[in-house]
């Protein structure tokens, strides 16, 4: 058989393989050989899409809601997500400004494409989403990293935005809850940040909502709520956690009319429209006041418990530095202080390596943090049961005391 490597194109070359899903992989091929595998790697919710939502959706496909929904979503859904915004976040936008994708994913990447020209600067804190920098240079930009430890929570400050920015700067793009810590930008952080941004009118801010529902204490604060500088916030959000509607595949994204203008045109030439059977389903989940629904608050109650769970057995382990999240459903413990040990063939010579061993000896499947521009962590997602959760602690403590 011809090998095509060699023709592949160069953005192809430019990409690497998402690390969630390589590990997620690798844990796969162990099960298939009869090894039993914790998996505490991979990002969604281990619940299921509330019932009405579902219901919402059998009834699109027997009243015949299959055919091409337009490109920006239906008009009732746009409508819905507007209320949406009010209801839940202060903010007001016309459904006009809003386009529904195929994910929060691709509203992430329809807002590159809208914004970059190639060399354009994107900071991005770290720890990030393994895809942030990957989609940026997919839309032939530049990832310029800030950096963060377990001490400042994982936060960056308004000094270290100010000195990352330079005339190439086109956006910053950060999750808040964040994907991987947990952590979250209060109001009075979100505000030092947007001062920064005032003085820089070029820069754009791609804010990544998608964890906003799983909040495990005080009132979500999105930065499109600050008035000075709303006009240049594009904010992504989506079903796929907060509603555990992974497989639905429906995100979007709510910014100035000429950046949403920009983005139906992009998307009107790739995806067109979602699912219609989807986006029927996604009326009933956004006109759901999430304080309302039972299925979230109990979802989000059991996270908060599983998150206490997997801090206070982690906080037992010797050289593991957790950190306490506020939100999502992940620990981001730095574990540096087993770098330069070793057992039988294995060398820990940083956080990839770990999650290898961990894995191999300990049978639990982790992400290691250089994924996330952190090298010296690893993430572990509580979307596990609280079993699960117990064992692989136990079994991570007893790999961890065979290194020397």
């Amino acid at each position: 058989m011809s090998d095509y490597n060699h023709l592949l194109s160069r953005r192809v070359a430019a990409l690497s393989e998402s690390a969630t899903l390589e590990m997620t992989r690798k844990s796969r091929e162990l099960k298939e050989q009869g090894i039993d595998v914790i998996t505490l790697s991979i990002g969604e919710p281990d619940f299921n899409t509330p019932d009405a939502v579902k219901n919402a959706g059998i009834q699109a496909i027997r009243d015949n809601k299959t055919h091409y929904p337009p490109v920006p979503g239906t008009n009732t859904l746009r409508q819905a997500i507007a209320q949406k915004l009010k209801r839940d976040n202060g903010l007001d936008y016309k459904p006009s400004q809003i386009i529904v994708s195929t994910g929060a994913k691709q509203s992430i990447m329809n807002a590159f494409f809208s914004l970059l020209n190639p060399g354009d600067e994107v900071i991005i804190p770290a720890p990030y989403w393994v895809s942030y920098p990957e989609m940026v240079k997919m839309a032939e930009g530049v990832p310029v990293y800030i950096s963060s430890t377990v001490d400042t929570d994982f936060k960056i400050s308004a000094d270290q935005l100010e000195n990352a920015i330079t005339e190439k700067t086109k956006a910053i793009i950060f999750s808040s809850p964040c994907n991987p810590s947990g952590s979250v930008y209060e109001r009075e952080e979100l505000l030092a940040l947007a001062k920064v941004l005032e003085r820089n009118p070029q820069v754009f801010v791609i804010s990544d909502e998608i964890y906003e529902y799983i909040r495990f204490e005080g009132q979500h604060v999105s930065i499109a709520s600050l008035e000075s500088i709303s006009d240049r916030v594009i904010l992504i959000n989506g079903l796929s956690k907060g509603f555990a509607m992974t497989g639905w595949r429906l995100g979007f994204m709510a910014a100035h009319q000429d950046i949403a203008n920009a983005c139906n045109t992009i998307q009107g030439q790739y995806t067109s429209g979602t699912s219609s059977i989807s986006q029927e389903a996604a009326v009933e989940a956004f006109n759901t006041d999430p304080l309302q629904s039972k299925e979230i608050k109990e979802m989000v109650a059991r996270f908060k418990q599983r998150g206490e769970l997997l801090f206070h057995r982690l906080s037992a382990i010797p050289g593991i530095i957790p950190n306490k999240p506020k939100g999502a459903f992940y620990l981001f413990p730095d574990i540096s202080a087993y770098f330069g040990k070793s057992y039988g063939k294995y060398q820990i010579t940083d956080s990839k390596a770990l999650a290898l061993y961990l894995l191999a000896e300990a049978h639990v499947a982790l992400v290691s943090g250089d994924a996330f521009g952190c090298d010296q962590c690893i993430r572990f997602s509580f979307a596990a049961s609280e079993e699960q959760i117990e064992t692989a602690c136990s079994r991570i403590a007893l790999a961890l005391e065979k290194l020397s």
